[in-house]
């Protein structure tokens, strides 16, 4: 059974951080590209960041550079989302999504996404 697995979501202050992880069982993520998507109440959902099976990062947030990483543990089938200096704009559900495999490259559009997790909540609040 196909399954992607978040977890590390909640409740930090301003400046605080964060790490999600988007864990795969069913399938193996080291031959795709694999992103983070956020949607923020009364918003549309928006890519955050990609990284593609060589391991390279695209950000498609202004707003995170700097601030956001993406990486992968293929050992694990695990990207990992670590959010650092988190703001108040910041807040929102959290998804991590799959390309089909052989679908090695980014992209920013969350229908080039086969998979999706069940999405974790951020709430950066003081």
């Amino acid at each position: 059974q196909v399954q992607l697995v978040q977890s590390g979501g909640g409740l930090v202050q301003p400046g605080g951080s964060l790490r999600l992880s988007c864990a795969a069982s069913g399938f193996t993520l080291d031959d795709r590209a694999v992103g983070w998507f956020r949607q923020a109440p009364g918003k549309e959902r928006e890519g955050v960041l990609c990284i593609s099976s060589k391991g390279e990062s695209t950000y498609y947030t202004d707003s995170v550079a700097g601030r956001f990483t993406i990486s992968r543990d293929n050992a694990k089938n695990t990207v990992y989302l670590q959010m650092n200096s988190l703001k108040l704009e910041d807040t929102a559900i959290y998804y991590c999504a799959v390309r089909h495999r052989g679908y090695y490259y980014c992209s920013g559009y969350g229908h080039h996404y086969d998979w999706w997790g069940e999405g974790t909540q951020v709430t950066v609040d003081s």
